[in-house]
């Protein structure tokens, strides 16, 4: 039986396992496959486009290598959900970057502290050891989902009455600025391909050793560090976009 997805196959040059994921990546794109939605399987795409088993697995294959479609033993294959991309060609904030995005921004504090600075700390902070540092976890929630764990730390003598609260609502650039009158200068930022630990898995409702980003970041104010902060963010959901000029 021709669908018109098979005569569209045999009117083109172009291979036909390519073809079968083009016409699947669109569907994805138009919401006709929905995120986390369960493709048909071989046998029935097979049926779909006309075509062979070794070519449907071949498309498949290539979807799953770039993270489109992600394939469970017993379950079958899987739309992936949409990752989340963040634009790293100037200074952001994670709450302004996803407002521009039209994403529903929240916030969990894990935890908040007063602690002295031991010597990698210091190093780090590039401070004395044993100098007060305010040192707070949060986990960012883009539509309710979470997405990112975050591990701030900010010198005490810049900001002796830092009201960790306030997170809950308000971004923490907005807030330096408003409250502390920061001006921003520069930050620099490390990234780093990791697995997910037992406690992080947790906050981000994934499996333990599931792939995510480490993102160390170093702001500056006037050349003097003002935070340095560790995030985690989910390697399914999240991506970085850097512009090289």
């Amino acid at each position: 039986m021709m669908t018109k997805y098979s005569q569209q196959l045999l009117e083109s040059r172009i291979p036909v396992y390519i073809q079968v994921m083009d016409s699947l990546i669109a569907q994805m794109e138009d919401g006709t496959i929905p995120d986390e939605m369960r493709l048909p399987s071989e046998r029935e795409l097979c049926d779909i486009y006309s075509v062979s088993r070794t070519t449907i697995r071949q498309a498949l294959k290539e979807l799953e290598k770039d993270g489109l479609v992600r394939t469970y033993k017993g379950r079958g294959t899987f739309a992936t959900a949409k990752r989340i991309n963040q634009d790293m060609s100037s200074m952001y904030s994670f709450t302004e970057s996803m407002k521009r995005l039209g994403k529903k921004i929240s916030t969990k504090l894990v935890d908040f502290s007063e602690v002295k600075c031991d010597g990698r700390t210091a190093r780090k902070m590039q401070c004395n050891t044993g100098e007060s540092i305010h040192r707070f976890t949060r986990v960012r929630y883009v539509d309710a989902e979470p997405i990112f764990i975050v591990t701030t730390n900010l010198p005490y003598k810049r900001f002796p009455d830092f009201d960790a609260k306030r997170l809950a609502s308000e971004s923490l650039y907005t807030m330096l600025i408003n409250s502390y009158n920061v001006t921003f200068s520069e930050a620099k930022e490390t990234l780093q391909s990791v697995c997910a630990l037992r406690n992080e898995a947790e906050l981000l409702q994934m499996k333990c050793g599931d792939p995510c980003m480490k993102i160390d970041r170093y702001t500056y104010e006037k050349g003097e560090l003002i935070e340095y902060a560790v995030g985690i963010a989910r390697g399914d959901k999240f991506e970085y976009n850097i512009k090289l000029k």
